[in-house]
């Protein structure tokens, strides 16, 4: 999770990729996003998220923007 002093982002690309029985190697492959990037992303990392790689995920997951990313207070 992101920590800024309030509330955090938690992403959920682990529970995703099982639910579909892709790896990350695989998501990296079909989002054409290096699989060091996808990692910083999947350990709650990353202080940004391109608008681009969120569709991209969103596309080869088939999901929504929700399902990848949950906010904890």
């Amino acid at each position: 999770m992101v920590d800024v002093g309030g509330p955090r982002v938690a992403c959920h690309i682990d529970s995703l990729l099982a639910q579909r029985e892709m790896t990350l190697t695989q998501l990296s492959e079909r989002v054409g996003v290096s699989l060091a990037n996808l990692s910083v992303l999947k350990n709650n990392r990353a202080k940004a998220v391109r608008f681009t790689t969120l569709l991209a995920l969103c596309e080869v997951l088939e999901c929504q923007p929700g399902d990848l990313f949950s906010v904890v207070r």
